[in-house]
C-alpha cells in the first residue's frame, strides 16, 4: 500500500512575533508521508494544523529545518521555484471549495492544467476523466452554483489532483458537508489516493473519517505525534 517517502519535514520550526512575544507554533517537527498513504491530522483549533499544512505545502517558509519533497530540499528555494513546485507537485483542498463561479466544473479542473501549459484538448480530456472518476461526469458543464455541496467538493478534489501531484494537503475537506455526503466525498478521495499513489495529509475534526485512514497524528507542544 505504501512505498517510499514522498514528503518529509525535518526539524521544522515556525514562529510568529506578537509585540514582544514570540509564539512557537511548530517546534522541531519530524514527519513524513509515503506514497499511497492517507494520514489524518486531528488537533483542536489553534494547535497549528493550518501552519503545518501551509509549511508542508510551501506556502510558508520554515524558520528552521527543511521540507523535503520528492527527495528535493525545498525550504530555502526562491519564491518562483516554490511556486512551480506547488503548481506541479502539491494539491490543496480546503473546507470551502473555492471554485471559480463563472466557469463550469470541467473548466475549473482544466485551469491548473492550462496554467501548467497543457494544450486545451488534453486538459479537457483529463478533466472529463477525473469527473467520471469522481462519479459526476454528467455535471461537467454545470457551474458551481448549480452543483450540490458534495458535488462542488468533488470538483475541488479533482482540480487539486489535475496536475498529478505528489502530495495532497486537505484542510477540513468535508467540514461543510452533512455526515452522509462527507462519507461519500471521503470515499471518492480515498479511492483517488489509492489509485494514483499520491500521499495525502488530511486535517479533520471528523473522528469517524480519521479512523478510516492509514494512521492518525496530532500536534502536541508544536510537534507531530501519533494518536
Amino acid at each position: 500500500m505504501t512505498g517510499d517517502k514522498i514528503i518529509e519535514l525535518k526539524g521544522v520550526e515556525r514562529h510568529y512575533v506578537q509585540g514582544a512575544r514570540k509564539l512557537t507554533i511548530l517546534n522541531g517537527v519530524e514527519f513524513s508521508l509515503r506514497r499511497g498513504e492517507m494520514v489524518a491530522l486531528v488537533a483542536p483549533s489553534g494547535a497549528g494544523k493550518s501552519t503545518l499544512l501551509h509549511t508542508a505545502g510551501l506556502l510558508e517558509r520554515p524558520d528552521a529545518g527543511d521540507v523535503i519533497l520528492g527527495g528535493r530540499a525545498c525550504g530555502r528555494l526562491s519564491d518562483d521555484e516554490r511556486t512551480a513546485i506547488r503548481r506541479n507537485d502539491i494539491g490543496f483542498v480546503y473546507q470551502f471549495h473555492h471554485l471559480l463561479p463563472e466557469f463550469s466544473a470541467l473548466e475549473n479542473i482544466m485551469m491548473p492544467q492550462l496554467v501548467k501549459g497543457l494544450p486545451p484538448a488534453e486538459a479537457s480530456a483529463r478533466a472529463a476523466q477525473l469527473l467520471d472518476y469522481m462519479q459526476i461526469g454528467k455535471r461537467g458543464h454545470h457551474r458551481p452554483a448549480e452543483l450540490s455541496g458534495g458535488e462542488q467538493q468533488r470538483v475541488a478534489i479533482a482540480r487539486a489532483v489535475a496536475n498529478a501531484p505528489l502530495v495532497l494537503l486537505a484542510d477540513e475537506p468535508t467540514g461543510n458537508l452533512d455526515p452522509v455526503t462527507a462519507s461519500y466525498v471521503f470515499d471518492a478521495l480515498a479511492a483517488l489516493v489509492r489509485q494514483s499513489g499520491l500521499a495525502a495529509l488530511i486535517a479533520t475534526h471528523n473522528h469517524e473519517l480519521a479512523a478510516r485512514m492509514d494512521r492518525r497524528v496530532t500536534l502536541s507542544e508544536g510537534k507531530v505525534v501519533p494518536i
